[in-house]
């Protein structure tokens, strides 16, 4: 059983190394799609992107920061001002609940600063693992992997994963056959293919993948 399982992961290595060299190729400059200058409001961006499209939180931030332009000055703004300013994001109380308590803590604990280490990321408000490897990969360099819904949905149908939809399993299977170097563009680059190619809504585009002949799913779910 042991040999079968190491000669599995070994395929699923080689598989996970030509789709990362094809995605490359294929999206060269693939990076997050949340803008942002300072670690800080990367992390308000992404408890915003939250069942919402990273287009919306992008132009929402532009407010928000132009109102509260520093930790400091979001730690000590009101909820309910910065849930008025969120609410087009959806789920805008919540939301605005953590961003709050988030700041102040970062506010009072580390300076203003965003902690580098990824246990303690996770004790922030509003922030768990998919947010957490996006900040220790994007902002730090970091190995990292963020296991969104387009992460989850093309790296089933390619064959990496089995049948995982649990995120934290998804990201626990990825780590034993991606380079943890590649980690963090891999999923920046599934975005990109899962919006354009691998698509939810509609059926996916095979017909013009660059992975069509290696995708061990052939796009079926």
């Amino acid at each position: 059983m042991a040999y079968m399982e190491e000669k599995e992961l070994a395929r699923k290595k080689e598989l996970a190394l030509e789709i990362i060299k094809r995605l490359k190729k294929q999206y060269p400059d693939a990076g997050c799609t949340l803008d942002y200058n300072e670690a800080w409001k990367l992390l308000v961006s992404v408890r915003l992107a939250a069942q919402c499209t990273d287009a919306r939180v992008n132009v929402v931030v532009e407010g928000l920061y132009q109102k509260f332009p520093s930790v400091k000055d979001l730690a000590e703004a009101k909820v309910e001002e910065i849930e008025a300013m969120v609410k087009p994001c959806g789920l805008g109380h919540s939301k605005a609940r953590d961003i709050s308590a988030c700041m102040k803590i970062l506010h009072e604990q580390y300076d203003g600063k965003v902690p580098d280490k990824f246990e303690e990321l996770l004790k922030l408000p509003g922030v768990g693992r998919k947010s957490a490897n996006l900040i220790m990969g994007d902002v730090f360099g970091k190995p990292a992997i963020v296991t969104d819904t387009h992460c989850i949905r093309l790296t089933n149908r390619m064959g990496l994963v089995d049948n995982l939809k649990e995120p934290k399993k998804v990201e626990m299977a990825l780590w034993k056959i991606i380079p943890a170097e590649e980690g963090s563009d891999f999923c920046h680059r599934l975005v990109f293919h899962g919006r354009e190619v691998c698509t939810a809504r509609t059926k996916p585009y095979c017909d013009k993948c660059c992975l069509k002949d290696i995708c061990g799913k052939n796009g079926v779910e």
